[in-house]
């Protein structure tokens, strides 16, 4: 059902009302602010989480023209995971399966078959271990095994899916790494960070990543992964599409700041984003500023060290949770920069650890092919792309694998009212 004209138009006057409360501009003057007084660097309590590496500037790249331009590295690899999303049954499981997959630019099909699969179980009863090592399957092509979750007696399907997910994306990039000639861009974070983000949530949660093991070693993977990409001297990305960071934001707000954005994310648009503001006269005949964008260009920022949020564990004053570490712990530390496309709206975060980008002709080369990418492909590298279709399973695949699920626990899955009304189901 849809609104009826008059309520339409009753939200849109109060929506207008809204807006005659905030004034962009004054917003816009903040951002620039602590752009050019907050950042050089940023101080919590004493502690610098955010600092510049190099000269800090914002910068523009004509889109047309970068997207024709000779790429940095020869061959690209990227990696991704997906799930069914966790699934609870009526006998007390709950469980989430989880497959990782890796793709090359150019194509290497043989490559593109191999997957990883994990299946993540919580179960209530402390007796049972249904833990598995490692097998084989497909002709060698697969990588399975069946992981249970530490016990908890909430965040349940947090567990399940954070676990599964990381591990599979964890194992099948250690387990693949020697085909990597060039870079290697994760499609997330290069750190496990929706698990080390548990800290901030719950006791319950901040416990098992100091008290368990299973968390422990999914850390461990991505410790062993960025040892291993920087002996290899490969570098190791991040393309993080949707990011969620807010140690600028809570930082500027716990000293004192009236920060009015949501997150970094908004931050980082209002600083990239090219506006001007024109005045027109509504259908109401009152004046209105309609926004214009420049859509031509690229903008972006020098790269950054954070060691706010939870870039803060894998920083040289972290403790990784008590993971070993064979480099200098500076070398494991985040770095970062956004990169704004103004055709779609979208703010991307490029991450990598300070192993690769410590070094100004690495951090030039990395920004200018994470560049050129995203100009020709409007989005991720073709490589993470291509990994994202081989890891995904969709919705009719994660229909059968749970009614498969459903035959084999002799069980059913809990439903709620919202399956009925969003999804369709009949029960």
């Amino acid at each position: 059902m849809t609104l009826d004209p008059v309520q339409f138009e009753g939200i849109t006057q109060l929506a207008r009302r809204i807006t005659r409360s905030v004034d962009e501009t004054d917003q816009q003057q903040f951002v620039d602010t602590v752009w050019a007084e907050f950042l050089d660097p940023l101080v919590d309590d004493g502690r610098v989480v955010l600092e510049p590496l190099g000269e800090q500037r914002r910068c523009e790249v004509p889109i047309d023209d970068v997207a024709l331009q000779d790429a940095e590295f020869p061959s690209c690899h990227g990696l991704d995971s997906g799930t069914i999303n966790p699934t609870s049954f009526k006998n007390g499981i709950v469980l989430d399966v989880a497959q990782a997959a890796m793709a090359s630019s150019p194509s290497d099909l043989d490559l593109h078959r191999d997957r990883t699969v994990v299946v993540t179980a919580h179960i209530s009863d402390p007796t049972q271990d249904l833990s598995t090592e490692w097998t084989k399957w497909d002709e060698g092509h697969t990588d399975r095994r069946i992981l249970q979750a530490p016990r908890v007696s909430r965040f349940e399907e947090s567990v399940v899916h954070e676990l599964g997910l990381y591990l599979a994306e964890s194992h099948h990039a250690i387990e693949h790494a020697d085909t990597v000639d060039d870079l290697f861009v994760l499609d997330g974070p290069i750190y496990p960070k929706g698990m080390l983000n548990w800290t901030d949530r719950a006791p319950e949660l901040a416990d098992l990543l100091h008290d368990e093991q299973e968390p422990r070693d999914v850390i461990e993977n991505y410790v062993e992964l960025v040892e291993t990409f920087v002996e290899k001297d490969v570098p190791l990305v991040g393309f993080v599409k949707n990011p969620t960071t807010k140690a600028i934001t809570r930082t500027l707000r716990d000293t004192g700041q009236e920060a009015p954005w949501v997150n970094d994310t908004a931050f980082f648009t209002r600083l990239l984003e090219q506006v001007e503001f024109v005045e027109r006269e509504g259908p109401d005949g009152e004046p209105r500023r309609e926004r214009t964008r420049a859509t031509d260009v690229l903008t972006f920022t020098n790269w950054f060290r954070s060691r706010g949020g939870a870039d803060r564990f894998l920083s040289a004053d972290g403790d990784a949770f008590g993971v070993d570490r064979a480099l200098d712990p500076e070398d494991y530390e985040v770095t970062f920069f956004p990169l704004y496309d103004p055709r779609d709206d979208l703010l991307y975060r490029i991450e990598a650890p300070y192993a690769f980008t410590k070094s100004a002709e690495c951090r030039e080369r990395l920004a200018m092919q994470l560049l050129a990418d995203v100009a020709a492909e409007r989005g991720p590298p073709l490589s993470v792309q291509k990994a994202d279709e081989l890891a995904r399973i969709s919705a009719e695949g994660t229909d059968s694998l749970r009614s498969e699920l459903e035959a084999a626990f002799e069980t059913e899955q809990m439903h709620g009212y919202d399956d009925r009304r969003w999804g369709g189901e009949e029960f």
